[in-house]
C-alpha cells in the first residue's frame, strides 16, 4: 500500500468538502464560501487553479459583492494554487495580509482510541456543550458553529474526551476522499502538557480508519506553537503554508 500523501489540490479539496460554506458559489476554479461569519475558512474566497486567473480584477469585485450582499466581510485564502495575478490585484488595491497558517498532513496508521473518548454527532447537546465550555463561546458563536456544522455532509464526528466527568479536549473530524480533516481542536487551557490532546487526536484517528480514512490533513496557524507541538508529535507533516487577505483600511 502506498504512503504517498495527497497533493495540495487534493488536501484543499477534501478541505471545502469536510469544512463547507452554508452558501457557495463557483466562479471556474475559484469558490465563493460564506457561513455567516463563523471561521474567514468558510467565509472566504479561493482558486484551486494557478492557471485561472482570467480577469481577476473584476472577478475579485464580483466575488467582494457576493460576499457582502450575504453580510460577509471579503476574504481571500491564498493557497500555493492561488494565481501570481489574483495577488497582484489584492496588491494593488492595497489588501492586507494576514493569518499566516500552515498545512499539516500524514498518512494514516493504527491509533488506539482512548477509554474515554465519545463519537457523538456533531448536533448532540454533549458535544456542543464541550465545544462551548473549552472555546468559551457566547450563545452566537455556539450558534454560527451549529450552523456551519449542518452543513457538513461527509462521514463527520465530533469528539469529547473526558476525564472525571469533565470534558477536557474536543475536536470535529469529518472525511472527505480518504481526507480526514481535522477541525476545531481545543483542550482545557487548565489541564495542558497532560497528553489529553493526543490522546483525543488519535482516538479520532481511530475513528478515521474504521471509516475507510488514508490520510489525515489539519489546518493551524503559524503562532500556535502548542499545536505545532502537538501535530509534529502525532506524526503530521507540515506541506504548505497560507494566509489571507482582506481590505486595506480606508485612507
Amino acid at each position: 500500500m502506498s504512503t504517498s500523501l495527497p497533493d495540495t489540490e487534493a488536501i484543499e479539496r477534501a478541505g471545502l468538502k469536510a469544512w463547507p460554506g452554508i452558501e457557495e458559489k463557483w466562479d471556474g476554479s475559484w469558490v465563493r464560501r460564506a457561513a455567516g461569519g463563523y471561521t474567514k475558512r468558510a467565509n472566504s474566497v479561493q482558486c484551486l487553479d494557478p492557471d485561472d486567473f482570467e480577469d481577476a480584477d473584476l472577478r475579485v469585485i464580483s466575488a467582494c459583492t457576493w460576499m457582502i450582499i450575504r453580510q460577509v466581510k471579503p476574504v481571500f485564502r491564498i493557497t500555493p494554487l492561488a494565481p501570481y495575478e489574483l495577488s497582484a490585484t489584492l496588491d494593488e488595491s492595497g489588501w492586507q495580509t494576514i493569518g499566516a497558517s500552515h498545512v499539516y498532513a500524514m498518512a494514516l496508521d493504527d491509533r488506539e482510541a482512548d477509554p474515554q473518548a465519545e463519537f457523538l454527532s456533531l448536533g448532540d447537546p454533549r458535544f456542543l456543550a464541550a465545544q462551548q465550555k473549552l472555546r468559551d463561546y457566547d450563545a452566537a458563536t455556539l450558534q454560527g458553529l451549529q450552523n456551519l456544522t449542518a452543513a457538513i455532509k461527509t462521514p463527520a464526528t465530533g469528539i469529547v474526551l473526558t476525564r472525571d466527568g469533565e470534558a477536557v479536549a474536543s475536536a470535529i473530524m469529518a472525511i472527505a476522499d480518504g481526507i480526514v480533516v481535522a477541525g476545531n481542536v481545543i483542550t482545557d487551557s487548565t489541564r495542558r502538557r497532560q497528553g489529553l490532546g493526543k490522546a483525543m487526536m488519535n482516538s479520532g484517528f481511530a475513528w478515521a480508519r474504521r471509516e475507510g480514512a488514508h490520510a489525515a490533513a489539519v489546518n493551524v496557524e503559524a503562532g500556535n506553537t502548542a499545536a505545532l507541538a502537538l501535530y509534529s508529535g502525532l506524526g503530521y507533516a507540515h506541506q504548505y503554508d497560507y494566509h489571507y487577505r482582506i481590505p486595506g483600511a480606508p485612507k
